[in-house]
């Protein structure tokens, strides 16, 4: 009952955020931010908040997001992001299914696992070597303003994505990472209602770590 109430209040903070991010900034700097951008933030923080109870209701908002997110993500030309979110689009629909055959009988709550160490490890120095070699390609062959912090922001993003899928709680490491460098992403952009989100997702990484490694204490081996 105590985790419930914990999780209705992380959300309501999250959208009450959000909310008073997009009015804020609307009111300093007049027509800088869309209605588009405030219902993206406001999608996204259902779907993390949902994903960090491991509630599968999270792919529900999570094609809401998406969608309004590359529009967004369309008119900054920022090209390693619209693939990302292609790529979430598609796999999404998997992750629907992976879920499904894992949910707790009595819940919409998944069962988690871990990884082992080595495998984290791995899998982290070779996002990194990726990472690089993708913001030097989008360097030299598009016109993206920022490639590197792209590419950073893209690469381990499709590897924490894939984690999520499979139900591995590491997940929430990389998508931390991701986050804070979105945060910087969307401050030089200009879009703060963007940012906002991103500063409220650090911290939903850091609740949904906690929160998986409940779930994973009832999961199966």
């Amino acid at each position: 009952m105590a985790a419930r109430r914990n999780d209705i209040v992380f959300l309501a903070v999250g959208l009450l955020i959000q909310v008073i991010t997009y009015f804020i900034t609307n009111h300093l700097h007049p027509g800088s931010l869309t209605p588009i951008s405030l219902l993206s933030g406001l999608l996204g923080i259902c779907s993390v908040c949902l994903a960090s109870q491991g509630n599968i209701l999270t792919y529900l908002f999570g094609f809401g997001q998406v969608g309004t997110y590359m529009y967004l993500l369309i008119t900054q030309q920022l090209y390693g992001q619209i693939a990302l979110n292609s790529f979430y689009l598609i796999t999404m629909v998997y992750g629907v299914y992976v879920w499904k055959r894992r949910l707790h009988a009595d819940s919409r709550e998944v069962q988690t696992r871990a990884l082992r160490q080595p495998v984290l490890l791995a899998i982290i120095a070779a996002t990194v070597v990726v990472s690089g070699l993708a913001g030097c390609g989008m360097g030299a062959w598009t016109s993206n303003p920022q490639p590197y912090l792209d590419a950073y922001t893209t690469v381990p993003a499709l590897v924490a994505q894939v984690l999520m899928i499979l139900v591995y709680r590491e997940h929430w490491y990389i998508w931390l990472a991701v986050d804070v460098l979105n945060v910087v992403l969307w401050l030089r952009v200009g879009d703060y209602c963007m940012a906002a989100q991103y500063v409220f997702w650090c911290a939903n990484c850091i609740y949904g770590l906690n929160r998986w490694k409940h779930l994973i204490s009832h999961s199966a081996s």
